[in-house]
Order: structure tokens, then C-alpha cells, then sequence
């Protein structure tokens, strides 16, 4: 296909979200940015005591001269780019964060390391880094849907992939770059961006979010210095499209898709595990209570789910906590269990060998069928009782956003407490909350180290 037809994707996109202003942008929109923000700050706080994140700083932020940017949660300073892959990393560490259909990946843990290590060493507002992330979410999204279901399908872990163009525009968006050079940030992103699938369950997973931070600030920064990249990224020939699978993008196939900011369908996990076990763990427990089951008495347990999951969430026998977290086996027996499957302890690599554990998780059948979305899960109970069955649906945003932000400051306070103590998470949320008053992004950061 020649340029002439294509139409020019990249240029498209850039177009639809260089002019975002904080002024212009809807009530609800802001919020659900506020929300995203709340909820990366919890899970980065919780992942910057995680081994992963130890391991990063040890090997990667050495003793050095440049301060410009806060490891969130930990007493160190780095620069702003090291800063960014480690809090990226540490914010998918508990594989807890947020995520997004359209995008069909983790849209904030990219683009907030990032954007706050550039907004905090520039001096930016909080209002420039709400409207900031509001475009880095909708090109992450706008991109993700070109590219379409096979790029993912082909083993791509969009977080890391699609995530990098998501970076790169926010940060392009928060440095008020011209066209030429937001098209050469793209093009930097797309040149950088990587991540695969076949890592679920290992460290190079949250790698994949901070490498995309780090990568995405990266190009920005250069595009704004003068450095050249392709202009056409997406859908010139071997292209990242051509390259990475999906759909040949144009301008016409970004017309069709929706019109309102997509940040607004962003989904919050409340389980600390894939967000594609969620429906299977909301049905799970639905039953449970419901009719007040017994784990020792369930004989056999069937979960039907899209055939997309059986090469994401679907480790048969996880020996560590990282693979449970990829396992519907697992995560449907904790369920069966009672266990509280939203603290992040709770998927340690001596849970996964208990043998109460083992003895059930192993009369769990894991099927596969089209008549169920990626985000829906159907599971049947055959217990010595009798047999009981339910489908949930996790793919909604929630259409209550005070009762989405009241669950999200309980999750938040039960992630930060225990790094900053009780009162520092308090007083954290309470800024995240208001987040747009700050004159100066480097105060809301001073608020995230432990005292």
C-alpha cells in the first residue's frame, strides 16, 4: 500500500492529542487521571520493596553525581531516566496496576514513571502532568487498536511495546513539542519499543513497563534536542505495524474508533494477579458466599475463558508467587479458599506449595471457548453438595467514579501504609486527590520517600 493511501496514521494520532488542555478536558476525565495516579503511586510504593526493585537499583543506580528525580518510596535519587525504569518496573512489580481493553495492556505504569521524573526535574505543574497523561493514555490506546488483537496475539506484551509510544507522548505533550518533533518522538519510541509475552510470570515482565518509561523519556527528550527518527513509524513499510502484526493502519481506521478520551475506560485491578484471572476470582467468589462452600467437599471445578488466556494465565502448576499471579488454577483455588486476593502477600512461593493448596488447585479444569470475551470467565463448582455455576464480565469501567475512587483510596492506603506509615499514605492520597493545585510536581514527589 503507498503512502498516499495510508494517510498518514502517525501524523493522524499526534494530531488528535497535541492540542489537550487542562482547561478543555471533562470533569470525569480529570478524575479518572487522578485516579490513575493514586492507583500507580500505591502500586509503586508496594513494588519498591520487592526483589526486582532491589536488584535494579544495587545494579543500576550507582553512586552518582545526577539527583534530578525520586525513587518513589525509597530514600535514593537518581536520574531522571534510571528513575523511570525503576519506578516503571516497580509499579508492575506486584502486577497490580491498572489496565485497558482498547489499549490491551497497562496503560499508566509506562507513561507515569516518565511523565513525573520529567515533570519533577522541569519544574512542571500538576496540571500539566494530568493533561500530560490524558495524551500519553489515548496514543497508548489509539495505537493499541491499530495495531489490533494480532499484535498481541503474535507475543507481544503491549505494556512494553505500545506502552513506549504512550511515554514518549506524554512526555513530548508535557515539553509542548511541534509536530515535527512529536513525529520524530514516535518514531524513537517505535525504533525502541520491546517486550514479550513469553516473560509472564518472571522479572522481565515489570522490566518491560520501566524499559518503556525510561524509553519513552528518552525519545522525547532527543526528538526535542533535534534527533531524527522516522516520521511515518506506524504504518510505513517495515513499519512497527508491518513488523509488530495487526491491522494496516491509516487515518480512516483512527475515525472509527471512539470519540470521548479513552483514559475514562480505564480498569483498576482489586485482586493483585492478571487482570485476565479477575472474572474467573469475582465468579469464584460469588459462589463461594453465595452458597457457602466448602473447599474440602469441591470435587472438580471448570473455568471456561476466551482461548487468548490459555497463552497468558494459564501455568498449570506455579512453583513461585510471580506464576501464580499467571495462574487461573491458582488464583481460582486462593478464591475456593477464601483467601484475600487483593494483598499482595498472598501469592508467595510457600502458598503455591502448600499442599491444601496443591490438592485442590489440581481438581481445577482450565477450558477454552469463544462463546466468552477475554474479559469474561465462567466456572462451574461440582462439590459433594451439588453443582452451581456463574459467568462475570470485568471488561466494564465502573460507571460510579466517587465509588471507584473510594475503592482505590483503600486499596492505596493498604499498599502505601506499610512503606510510609500511616499518616505519610494519608497525607499522599490527600495530595494525589488535589494533585491539579500544585504549582510544582517536585512537592507531590517530596511526599512519595519515606521519612
Amino acid at each position: 500500500m503507498t503512502d498516499e493511501h495510508r494517510q498518514g496514521a502517525t501524523r493522524a494520532v499526534v494530531e488528535r492529542v497535541r492540542g489537550i488542555r487542562y482547561e478543555e478536558i471533562p470533569d470525569e476525565i480529570r478524575e479518572t487521571a487522578r485516579h490513575c495516579l493514586l492507583d500507580f503511586m500505591g502500586t509503586s510504593l508496594a513494588g519498591s520493596r520487592e526483589p526486582l526493585t532491589e536488584i535494579l537499583v544495587r545494579e543500576v543506580v550507582r553512586e552518582e553525581e545526577v539527583s534530578e528525580a525520586t525513587l518513589i518510596g525509597r530514600p535514593e535519587r537518581t536520574s531522571r531516566e534510571k528513575a523511570a525504569l525503576v519506578n516503571g518496573a516497580a509499579g508492575h512489580a506486584l502486577d497490580f496496576d491498572d489496565t485497558h481493553t482498547v489499549m490491551g495492556g497497562h496503560p499508566s505504569v509506562p507513561v507515569l514513571p516518565a511523565l513525573l521524573a520529567l515533570a519533577e526535574s522541569t519544574g512542571a505543574s500538576g496540571r500539566d502532568l494530568l493533561s500530560a497523561l490524558v495524551a500519553g493514555v489515548e496514543v497508548e490506546c489509539r495505537v493499541g487498536s491499530l495495531l489490533g488483537i494480532g499484535h498481541y496475539a503474535l507475543g507481544f506484551h503491549t505494556t512494553g511495546t505500545v506502552g513506549t509510544f504512550g511515554a514518549a507522548a506524554a512526555c513530548a505533550h508535557l515539553l509542548g513539542l511541534d509536530e515535527q518533533a512529536w513525529l520524530h518522538a514516535l518514531g524513537l519510541a517505535g525504533t525502541q519499543a520491546a517486550g514479550l509475552k513469553s516473560s509472564f510470570g518472571t522479572m522481565a515482565k515489570p522490566l518491560h513497563a520501566g524499559r518503556a518509561a525510561s524509553a519513552g523519556l528518552l525519545a522525547a527528550t532527543l526528538a526535542r534536542g533535534g534527533f531524527t527518527s522516522q516520521q511515518a513509524i506506524l504504518e510505513t513499510d517495515q513499519g512497527f505495524a508491518a513488523t509488530h502484526g495487526g491491522a494496516e493502519p491509516t487515518a480512516a481506521s483512527l475515525e472509527s474508533q471512539p470519540d470521548h478520551l479513552l483514559i475514562r475506560d480505564t480498569l483498576f485491578k482489586y485482586h493483585a494477579a492478571c487482570h485476565l484471572t479477575h472474572a474467573a476470582i469475582e465468579a469464584t467468589r460469588g459462589l463461594t458466599q453465595r452458597h457457602t462452600l466448602d473447599p474440602e467437599k469441591v470435587v472438580a471445578v471448570e473455568v471456561e475463558v476466551h482461548p487468548m488466556l490459555m497463552g497468558v494465565c494459564n501455568i498449570q502448576k506455579p512453583t513461585t508467587g510471580l506464576e501464580g499471579k499467571f495462574s487461573l488454577r491458582a488464583t481460582t483455588a486462593l478464591a475456593l479458599l477464601g483467601c484475600d486476593t487483593g494483598d499482595p502477600e498472598i501469592y508467595s512461593d510457600a502458598a503455591m506449595a502448600e499442599p491444601q493448596f496443591v490438592a485442590l488447585r489440581d481438581r481445577i479444569r482450565v477450558t477454552a471457548t469463544e462463546a466468552v470475551t477475554p474479559m469474561q470467565a465462567h466456572v462451574v463448582v461440582e462439590s459433594e453438595i451439588g453443582r452451581c455455576e456463574d459467568m462475570l464480565d470485568m471488561g466494564i469501567p465502573a460507571p460510579d467514579l466517587a465509588e471507584q475512587g473510594e475503592r482505590l483510596r483503600r486499596k492505596f492506603l493498604l499498599l502505601a501504609a506499610p512503606v510510609l506509615g500511616a499518616a505519610a499514605a494519608e497525607k499522599l492520597a490527600g495530595a494525589t486527590s488535589s494533585v491539579q493545585e500544585f504549582e510544582s510536581v517536585s512537592d507531590l514527589m517530596r511526599l512519595t520517600c519515606p521519612s
